[in-house]
C-alpha cells in the first residue's frame, strides 16, 4: 500500500513539473516552441496514466472511495 501512495504522489509531482516546464516555454519562447506541446502532450499522458493507475487499484481493492460527508 505505501508503494501505492508513492506512485500516486510521484505521478502528481510529474504532472505538476511537466505544467510548469509548459508554462516556461510559453512565456520565454512566445508560444511558439514545439517544446511547449511536448511537455503539455507529456502532462496530459501523465493525467490519463493516473487516472487508470487510480481505477486499477480501486477494482483490486487498493484504495476504497469514502464519499462526502460520510
Amino acid at each position: 500500500m505505501p508503494i501505492l501512495n508513492i506512485l500516486i504522489l510521484a505521478c502528481l509531482i510529474a504532472i505538476v513539473a511537466s505544467l510548469a516546464s509548459s508554462l516556461f516555454y510559453l512565456v520565454n519562447d512566445k508560444g511558439q516552441s514545439r517544446k511547449m506541446v511536448k511537455a503539455l502532450t507529456v502532462r496530459v499522458t501523465l493525467s490519463v496514466l493516473l487516472f487508470i493507475l487510480l481505477l486499477l487499484a480501486w477494482s483490486q481493492g487498493l484504495i476504497h472511495p469514502h464519499g462526502l460527508g460520510g
